[in-house]
């Protein structure tokens, strides 16, 4: 196994949080291990297995497949330590998996099932993965050829089909045993890494270890009440730290409580699955809400499909407060907004808070254990109600990037204060409410996009002089990503050529500009920098041509 660079606490940090009860030194499946042994018939996963089958997995039968697809991960050569891509859409096979590998100490490196080969091979030489692991078909894409590509073209040694190494439902693997696996790791261990939007370009990996993620987890169910009632349709890309563990998946399944697994966030689908199910509690992007609201106001009826749900959490990015304020009216549940990162922090609006903190604030910190600091651009404390730049450290907020010293150097302050990037007010009653981002991030429909990313792939275009990508604002996905060019002399450049350039880079769809804008000259700061500040007021849209887009 090829060892990782990874920050660690400072040891008297760590003790700290050890002798505070805050890491609990235990590995992330146990809680599940433990309602398998006395709860063994309850009901731990359920959702749509074909498009005529569903599955219901108890916690007997989850430990089960868990330990099988174990087995087969160890069948294939992978060990303790060893990195895996896990590219693998919605589905109730996720969750074995991710059980598998946490008991095994197989780190999965989530992945989007939107990545294509240039995000994939950087990924797999970041981690130093030995496989990639997909589901194979996903809306037409052929992922097993795609991944094949990559190991072609990395240091991955294989490529896996999910369906060859999670068990069908219904078949028994109860003779399975763990093979020498003992409790496997805990504690320090790695657990999964998590990606990070990026602001120097391609993904950044995040080490998430079973004490800080274990806590991350528990905080979350506690603030959202989960308890062994509650049934949680996972909605948003499994791979997803909201879905994941805020409280999500983890949070959930370590309370007792129930796993729907939605392959898709079309209100046709999911609204099917809460009657279905009597789902509780799910968690969306404001993209997605606006979605769901939007079914409602056309077809009124929908709305009885909800009558079960108690919880809407909505995060990813900034939920308008004119749509906040339509979540209870229109959907009949209660909203929780949610503000927080894969780097750690995460705040949430409180189940007792008045309207007016749950409709205009992003929340405030889910632990009292969260330290943080609003800082001017000189570095000097602002006064509560003035925007400033979020630095944050904590149980849960890991101090360092994977394999990326000298990133981490401008990421974290000498005492671990990780730099946010995002812009925020503090309210006297501790809320935040978010104003944007220092950092030059597109956030479309909750996908972090690096504007730098997106220039990069641009200048592949031999017509393409200078480029430079900003971010405009959208009603329908909050922001969408426009590429300003200034083409070589004698040349013309088209929104065509562009995506064609990207897609022959093999680069995910959703760092295709949805608007292009050609000029002679682009703007520039009094130090001779590209003026982005410049670019996004001049091609803001209209109020027409927000309404006016689809």
């Amino acid at each position: 196994m090829l060892n990782l660079d990874i920050v660690k606490w400072p040891d008297d940090v760590a003790g700290a949080y050890r002798a505070a009860g805050l890491w609990r030194g235990g590995n992330l499946a146990d809680a599940v291990d433990d309602h398998a042994a006395t709860r063994p018939d309850a009901v731990a996963v359920r959702g749509p297995d074909t498009d005529l089958t569903h599955v219901d997995l108890t916690y007997g039968d989850l430990v089960d497949h868990a330990r099988t697809t174990g087995a087969n991960l160890v069948a294939a050569g992978l060990r303790a330590g060893d990195r895996v891509l896990v590219q693998v859409a919605n589905t109730w096979r996720f969750v074995p998996l991710l059980l598998a590998c946490l008991r095994r100490g197989v780190v999965p490196v989530m992945c989007l099932t939107g990545h294509r080969e240039r995000e994939l091979t950087h990924l797999a030489d970041l981690t130093r993965a030995r496989a990639i692991l997909v589901t194979a078909d996903v809306r037409g894409v052929d992922h097993l050829a795609l991944a094949r590509r990559v190991v072609a073209g990395s240091c991955l040694e294989q490529a896996l089909d999910i369906d060859d190494v999670v068990p069908r439902a219904g078949s028994s693997a109860r003779a399975v045993t763990e093979g020498g696996a003992g409790h496997g790791p805990g504690g320090e261990d790695p657990a999964v890494l998590l990606l990070s939007g990026g602001t120097g370009g391609l993904p950044k990996a995040i080490c998430r270890t079973h004490d800080d993620y274990g806590y991350n987890a528990r905080t979350a169910a506690g603030v959202c009440g989960v308890s062994r009632s509650t049934v949680y349709l996972a909605v948003l890309p499994l791979g997803h730290n909201f879905p994941l563990a805020c409280p999500g998946i983890l949070g959930v399944l370590g309370a007792g409580g129930t796993v729907v697994v939605s392959p898709s966030p079309r209100p046709e689908v999911c609204f099917e699955l809460v009657r279905r199910y009597g789902v509780t509690m799910t968690a969306l992007v404001p993209t997605v809400a606006q979605r769901w609201l939007d079914h409602v106001g056309q077809d009124p009826a929908s709305r009885g499909d909800l009558d079960s749900l108690r919880l809407l959490q909505v995060g990813g990015s900034r939920l308008a407060d004119s749509v906040a304020r339509r979540i209870g009216p229109e959907l009949g549940c209660a909203l929780q907004q949610v503000f927080g990162m894969a780097e750690g922090l995460i705040n949430m609006t409180r189940l007792d808070d008045p309207d007016d903190v749950v409709t205009r604030t992003q929340g405030r910190p889910m632990s009292g254990h969260d330290e943080l600091r609003i800082l001017d651009e000189d570095g000097a404390a602002v006064a509560d109600g003035a925007p400033g730049l979020l630095l944050t450290r904590g149980p849960y907020t890991p101090r360092g990037y994977v394999n990326a010293a000298a990133y981490n150097r401008e990421a974290f302050t000498p005492d671990g204060w990780f730099r946010t990037g995002d812009v925020v007010r503090r309210r006297r009653d501790g809320n935040l409410v978010v104003e944007g981002r220092d950092k030059d991030i597109i956030n479309r429909g909750g996908e972090k996009i690096s504007a730098e990313d997106v220039e990069d792939l641009a200048y592949r275009c031999p017509a393409v002089l200078h480029a430079a990508a900003v971010a405009v604002p959208d009603a329908s996905l909050g922001e969408r990503v426009c590429l300003a060019v200034v083409p070589r002399e004698g040349r013309t450049v088209t929104l065509e050529d562009i995506h064609t350039e990207m897609r022959a880079a093999g680069a995910a769809r959703t760092k295709y500009p949805d608007k292009l804008h050609v000029v002679d000259a682009f703007p520039l700061t009094g130090v001779g920098k590209i003026d982005k500040k410049a670019l996004r007021l001049r091609f803001a849209p209209t109020r027409e041509e927000e309404r006016s887009t689809p």
